[in-house]
């Protein structure tokens, strides 16, 4: 379904990423799209917002060291807080990409019956041998938040493309 495209303070066309808590994957995939986006010139015709299926950490900023790691690669997501998915999330956004299959499953939960894409963020990703899912960083070391950053990095590239063939009025 193609979107008009305006000069009006809302966005075209709006993504929701979303994980568990909303702390560490989906606000670092939200920054990260939003930063390419604007590098495209597409900030302003595609809106990007994060959310967990979880909503423990509602109010909270992303976990420092997924901060701290974007940051190195020019991202920030210090505006960010985490917030829960609301039914009214699949009207508003028209993809709402899971990092993983539990959240996949969360979703279809809370999703309104015939509303909404809901996909894996991960299907986006352009290149063979990538797994399917962004894995949960919050136990491990740092080397788990720089490969949720490679990943989502080449998800967002894929997705950014995806969104140029589908929405033909987007063009940077």
């Amino acid at each position: 379904m193609k979107l008009p495209w305006s000069r009006r303070s809302e966005p075209a066309f709006r993504v929701l990423m979303v994980c568990m808590g909303n702390i560490c994957r989906s606000p670092t995939a939200e920054g990260v799209l939003r930063h390419r986006l604007d590098a495209a010139g597409l900030g302003d015709r595609i809106g990007v917002d994060s959310a967990g299926t979880y909503g423990g950490h509602a109010g909270d900023a992303p976990d420092p060291r997924a901060q701290r790691h974007a940051a190195r690669r020019g991202y920030d997501l210090s505006r960010q807080r985490a917030r829960q998915v609301r039914p009214e999330d699949f009207e508003r956004f028209g993809l709402v990409l899971a990092m993983d299959e539990d959240n996949l499953e969360a979703l279809a939960r809370v999703r309104p019956p015939g509303v909404g894409d809901v996909r894996l963020l991960m299907t986006f990703a352009a290149r063979d041998g990538l797994p399917q899912e962004v894995p949960d960083p919050y136990y491990g070391g740092p080397e788990g938040f720089e490969r949720v950053l490679d990943l989502v990095e080449v998800a967002c590239d894929g997705l950014i493309e995806h969104l140029r063939r589908e929405q033909g009025n987007f063009r940077g």
